[in-house]
């Protein structure tokens, strides 16, 4: 059995596992700042004529 190759491999799983987590990580933070822009815009559509007319007087 080959040490130094078993521990190059276990490190290079262990890169990979923190790697993947760190992907997953950044995905969450950009499903939930998504889901919060989803959100405000509901939040806005509640009542659709706002900002449909402008009063102006002259």
């Amino acid at each position: 059995m080959d040490i130094t190759a078993l521990s190059s491999g276990l490190s290079q799983a262990n890169l990979m596992s923190q790697v993947s987590a760190s992907v997953l990580k950044l995905s969450m933070d950009t499903v939930e700042q998504s889901m919060d822009n989803m959100i405000k815009m509901m939040e806005t559509s509640v009542n659709p004529n706002l900002g449909g007319t402008i009063d102006i007087s002259i």
